[in-house]
């Protein structure tokens, strides 16, 4: 596994607890709700580095996508 992908794996791993935590939402339910996000697309695609912003970051796109419906960088 490359750091690319190391760093996304931990991303992940640290979202889904915030999930699970936030919601009360077993870690399945977390994952399966992650993965089918835009925010997941736009983490695991390298053209975008978001895979080097901290989880916590991550996590806010995260929940303003699911506010809002779509992903919204800032100042945009």
């Amino acid at each position: 596994m490359g750091k690319r992908e190391q760093l996304i794996e931990y991303i992940i791993q640290d979202i889904v607890v915030f999930l699970v935590e936030d919601n009360g939402i077993e870690y399945e339910e977390a994952m399966k709700e992650f993965y089918a996000s835009e925010t997941y697309l736009k983490l695991t695609d390298e053209e975008t580095g978001l895979y080097y912003e901290s989880a916590a970051y991550v996590y806010e796109l995260y929940k303003s996508e699911k506010q809002t419906g779509c992903l919204v960088k800032g100042g945009e």
